[in-house]
């Protein structure tokens, strides 16, 4: 409750809220901004921003803005329609390209991964064989 009545307070007094800038640059140049003072800064006036309203655009055409006929205006989109199926027509077969070549490298890797499988069983069959072959060495004493 106290906070909101602080706050409320504040609003009505904004001119309590503005704070002093201060600019310092270093023999290095850096530039340091602060609202505290610094040493060797200087404060920085601020001019506000202009108030600025906002553009009503018309909706009524210049007299002198080129007109053309609804006959001309239809076969411009009319073109525009087809140049835009056709872009379509284009990038749906470059899809279908794409997903196909996808599906034969998954494929693909999916064979290699099934003959590493294989090869990988190979090995472990291979060494399970020379484990029993030593251990049937090691009775024959």
């Amino acid at each position: 409750m106290k906070f909101a009545c602080l706050l409320a307070l504040l609003g009505l007094f904004p001119s309590l809220a503005q704070a002093d800038i201060y600019k310092a640059v270093d023999a290095d140049g850096h530039v340091t901004y602060s609202s505290a003072p610094i040493k060797g800064g200087k404060r920085v006036v601020l001019t506000p921003l202009p108030a600025s309203t906002p553009h009503v655009r018309s909706r009524a055409s210049p007299q002198d803005f080129p007109k053309v006929s609804q006959e001309t205006q239809k076969g411009r989109d009319d073109t525009r329609r087809k140049i835009l199926e056709d872009e379509l027509r284009l990038e749906a077969g470059l899809l279908n390209e794409a997903t196909q070549s996808e599906s034969e490298a998954s494929r693909k890797v999916a064979k290699d991964d099934e003959k590493i499988k294989a090869l990988s069983k190979q090995v472990e069959l291979h060494q399970r064989n020379i484990n029993a072959l030593k251990i049937e060495l090691s009775k024959l004493k």
